[in-house]
C-alpha cells in the first residue's frame, strides 16, 4: 500500500462535532485524508467512532464543523453544501460504504450479479452483456464462483455476503471507501480471508479508506494511520505501527495490552 502525500488531500475535516441533545457523539475532530491512504478509527463501543464515520459519509449531519472533499475536477467542495442529488451521485460513483451487516448494503432479493450490475447501471452502463461480464469479473475478484452469479445473497454465507458487498461497492472504482466494522460478526478464519482480500484490493486499486473498528489487529493490518477515540474525542493519532507499538495515552495503552493478553 502506498500513500501519495505529494498530492493534495482528498478529504479535509475541520472541527467536526455532533451532539445528540445534550450528549456528545464526537467533538472537534480535524484531519486530512490523502489519496491512497487508509485511516483506522478505533475505540470501544460508545467512543464516537461510528458517529464520526456517519458524519464523514453524509449519513448524519454534524452539529458544527465542515467536511471538504476533492471532486474529480480538482475543486474542494463542502459536502454539506452539495445538493442532495450531488451527494447521491457521490455515493453511487466516487464513494463506497461497506456495512458490518452485509444485508444493509445489499439487495437481498435479487441475484449476486444484479447486486453488482445495479451499481454499474447507476453510473450509466446499459449494455446487459457488458454489465454481466463486469459483474462476473468482480465476483471472481472477491472469490465468488461464476456459477453463483444468478443466486441471491440469501443463499450465501456471511463471509460470501460481505465479499459480495465489497464487489458491489468497488465495481465503479470509487476513490474513497468507508468501512464500518467490515469483519465484525464473522468467524476468525473467515475474518482472516476477508482481511487478506481487502488488503489486496485496497493496494491494487489505490483506494483511500476510512475504516471504523474495535479490533486493533484489523487496524494494524489495513491502515497507514490510526485515530483512537474515547468519549467522542480523538485522544491519540499517528502512524499505525507507531501508535500501537508505543502508545502514549493510558487509554490506548490499555486497549493494546488487552489485545496482547487475549
Amino acid at each position: 500500500m502506498s500513500v501519495y502525500q505529494s498530492e493534495d488531500p482528498l478529504l479535509q475535516v475541520h472541527n467536526v462535532t455532533r451532539y445528540y441533545g445534550d450528549r456528545i457523539g464526537c467533538s472537534d475532530v480535524s484531519f486530512d485524508l490523502w489519496p491512497g491512504e487508509v485511516l483506522a478509527i478505533v475505540g470501544e463501543s460508545g467512543s464516537g467512532k461510528t458517529t464520526l464515520l456517519n458524519c464523514l459519509s453524509t449519513r448524519l449531519a454534524p452539529t458544527a464543523g465542515a467536511i471538504e472533499y476533492r471532486m474529480r475536477d480538482g475543486a474542494m467542495r463542502n459536502l454539506y453544501q452539495l445538493s442532495e442529488a450531488e451527494r447521491r451521485l457521490l455515493m453511487r460513483t466516487d464513494w463506497g460504504f461497506v456495512h458490518q451487516n452485509a444485508a444493509d448494503g445489499l439487495r437481498m432479493n435479487v441475484s449476486a450479479g444484479a447486486n453488482v450490475g445495479e451499481r454499474l447501471m447507476a453510473v450509466g452502463d446499459r449494455h446487459y452483456g457488458k454489465i454481466r461480464e463486469k459483474a462476473d469479473d468482480w465476483l471472481g475478484r472477491v472469490e465468488i464462483a461464476s456459477d453463483r452469479i444468478d443466486d441471491d445473497p440469501r443463499s450465501f454465507s456471511g463471509g460470501m455476503r460481505q465479499r459480495l458487498q465489497i464487489a458491489r461497492n468497488l465495481v465503479t472504482h470509487p476513490r474513497l471507501v468507508f468501512m464500518d466494522e467490515p469483519t465484525g460478526g464473522l468467524d476468525v478464519s473467515v475474518q482472516a480471508r476477508l482481511l487478506d482480500l481487502l488488503r489486496r484490493l485496497v493496494a491494487d486499486l489505490g483506494l483511500s479508506v476510512i475504516i471504523v473498528t474495535h479490533d486493533l489487529a484489523v487496524a494494524r493490518l489495513l491502515s497507514h494511520r490510526i485515530m483512537v477515540m474515547r468519549h467522542g474525542n480523538v485522544i491519540e493519532a499517528g502512524l499505525t505501527d507507531q501508535v500501537l507499538d508505543d502508545p502514549r495515552e493510558p487509554y490506548t495503552q490499555l486497549l493494546v495490552s488487552s489485545i496482547l493478553q487475549v
